[in-house]
């Protein structure tokens, strides 16, 4: 059990913690979710012993084993798999000690303890946890000095789960993960025999491992039982509760506060006026309970829509070194309304197709037919190096508009989703996620028809992701993510390729599909039965799903295009409505009142029009759709 107690904690002067107090049960796992900078990874460092209290203490078992995962990399010349089973140090102690006892005994002890913490499984079991994190068996041969730091620190990952601590400690696992290697670390976990703590800002992740939410708010720690989405209702619940209450509480207040006004100075009324002065004293404070607001993103909009298809490969092969193409046999489209997330292992040639696209990569064979005037703009999480260190947001976004006036110039920083102290600070003081705010901000400075969009939630809080799905929803040009976050997939992708053997493909299927592909449930030679009977392979089924699409893709446009008009005109209705509500408008400017009321009349026509039309084409597609190909 670990107990937090009236803790307060501190750094560089900054109260992060004060006076909370926590229990967590042995076993549970819990997601501790709050805004970037509240105290979170501070909490841990807490916990690990590395800094102390300024008030209250944090209490823990006698002899428990912490683990968290080391924040170097390792990069020495040792094979990967080595590395990880040299993490279990009873293991290795014991071994060593086993080649030289001589006290049958002792031997005995050894080898039954030995027996006890399943050594003589450990290189099955480092392996499988190696191979869950992306590394196949040659790979775990290989030293660690071959890979690259992110791969590194998924040995590091690897190594942490192998020794599996009493309490595990997790500060943003999945920013060096993909998302295959997040789903298998969501199973992992969900399965993990002792305690967890686990700091994340993936939603999936935080529904499907974890059985209670920490939320770190206003320098307090509120326990919430279940997930992510479980604990996010309680707490809109909860705020929702809070404020009739504390209307209810100021309305008696006001009623009372009137009565004492009026009766206090005449005779027959003043015990009465007493009386309530007493009540108003005695009546709860209630506060509304205050969310921390979080900038929006806005990506401006392409001046022009290009005609589809913006880009269009045949038989395509792209790499790095002539005659050894990472990708091949690419025959795809991308249309200028598509919003694309891209598929795979890490290794599998995302980025290689990403950089094409961007036109940072040229075709060794085949044709790329590109539309006229086209401008892609790509966003990148290794990019953040290539900020400007000792510049503002301000001063970068001025290179950008060299003539303009410094109101321009700020307004258009402001877009980034900064507020204006941040807008002065310096690039190396920004926060991770202020630092992926600006960098998106510069990448679609100049309002590109399709944005790509590699990894872009590492660093960005829930809150932040969530600004991100609205932004690009909105944005009216193309879309291809690379990301592990699957709640921002499902939110803004319509579309699945996948990047796998050398190749680039449509995906017909879902994110629960491609799950069970990629976490092994779903074999490629698995068979369904077909309704007559005949058994059809996964593979086939896909492909007859594919054409059928490719058959509907016309009624689905259409009712892509009714979607976005519907949008625009509710949109529209909201800005007349809002002005409506200005009962000064019907005096100063009647007219325009009446050309408004209008205009309402119209769109509400309209939009009851165009929704019904929505449900009859939607029921037919997914008609179609249900429909057994013959």
């Amino acid at each position: 059990m670990l107990v937090i107690d009236n803790l307060s904690l501190r750094i560089a002067g900054r109260l992060l913690i004060e006076h909370a107090s926590l229990t967590i049960p042995a076993g549970t796992k819990a997601g501790i979710v709050g805004r970037n900078g509240a105290g979170k990874t501070t909490l841990f460092r807490a916990i690990m012993g590395e800094i102390a209290p300024e008030t209250g203490s944090i209490s823990l078992p006698k002899g428990l084993r912490i683990g968290q995962v080391a924040q170097e990399a390792p990069g020495t010349d040792e094979p990967l798999i080595d590395i990880v089973l040299r993490a279990d140090v009873e293991r290795e102690r014991l071994l060593k000690e086993a080649e030289t006892a001589t006290d049958p005994n002792r031997i005995a002890e050894i080898q039954t303890r030995l027996a006890d913490i399943g050594a003589h499984s450990a290189e099955a079991r480092a392996a499988s946890i190696l191979a869950g994190l992306g590394f196949d068996a040659e790979a775990q041969k290989r030293p660690a000095s071959s890979f690259s730091g992110g791969w590194r620190m998924r040995v590091a990952l690897a190594a942490v789960l192998f020794s599996e601590p009493d309490l595990l400690l997790l500060d943003e696992p999945t920013n060096y993960l993909d998302l295959e290697g997040t789903m298998w670390l969501e199973g992992y976990l969900a399965k993990y025999p002792h305690t967890v703590l686990l700091i994340s800002h993936d939603r999936d992740l935080l529904n499907r491992a974890v059985n209670c939410i920490i939320h770190l708010e206003h320098r307090k720690l509120t326990l919430w039982r279940g997930g992510y989405d479980q604990f996010a209702r309680q707490y809109a619940e909860k705020a929702e509760l809070q404020e009739k209450m504390r209307a209810k509480v100021e309305a008696q207040r006001k009623h009372m506060e009137a009565f004492v006004e009026r009766f206090r100075y005449k005779a027959s009324k003043a015990r009465q006026a007493q009386s309530r002065l007493k009540a108003i004293a005695k009546l709860p404070p209630i506060a509304a309970m205050e969310s921390e607001s979080v900038i929006p993103f806005r990506f401006p909009n392409p001046e022009k829509q290009v005609a589809s298809p913006i880009i269009a490969i045949n038989g395509g092969a792209v790499g790095y070194i002539p005659g050894k193409p990472v990708l091949k046999n690419l025959t795809l489209r991308i249309d200028n309304d598509d919003r694309i997330a891209l598929l795979g292992s890490n290794g599998n040639g995302k980025s290689t197709f990403a950089k094409l696209i961007a036109g940072r990569l040229k075709l060794e064979a085949g044709m790329m037919t590109v539309a006229p005037s086209l401008k892609v703009s790509m966003f990148a999480q290794h990019q953040l190096d290539d900020l400007r260190p000792d510049e503002t947001p301000v001063e970068h976004v001025r290179r950008l508009m060299p003539d303009a006036p410094e109101a321009k110039v700020r307004a258009r920083a402001a877009q980034f989703g900064l507020s204006r102290e941040k807008m002065d600070t310096a690039a190396k003081d920004l926060s991770g996620g202020e630092k992926a705010r600006l960098l998106m901000g510069l990448a679609a400075f100049d309002a590109p028809h399709l944005f790509i969009l590699d990894e872009p939630t590492n660093h960005l809080d829930i809150e932040s992701r969530q600004e991100l799905i609205e932004a690009l929803n909105s944005f009216e040009g193309a879309v291809i993510l690379i990301s592990h976050d699957r709640h921002l997939i499902d939110a803004c992708a319509d579309r699945l390729w996948l990047v796998d053997k050398g190749t680039v493909q449509p995906f017909d299927g879902d994110l629960d599909e491609y799950r069970a592909l990629a976490t092994g449930r779903g074999a490629s030679g698995a068979t369904d039965k077909g309704d007559n009977g005949d058994k059809v392979s996964k593979a086939d089924r896909r492909r007859e799903n594919a054409k059928k699409r490719a058959a509907l893709e016309p009624l689905a446009r259409q009712i892509k295009a009714i979607e976005t008009g519907l949008e625009k005109a509710r949109k529209r209705l909201e800005v007349i409505d809002s002005a409506m509500a200005d009962p000064e408008l019907y005096t100063r400017d009647p007219a325009k009142a009446g050309t408004l009321a209008k205009e309402r009349a119209t769109l509400v026509s309209l939009i009851e029009a165009k929704e019904e039309e929505w449900l009859l084409l939607s029921a037919e597609y997914e008609e179609a759709m249900a429909e057994p190909s013959s």
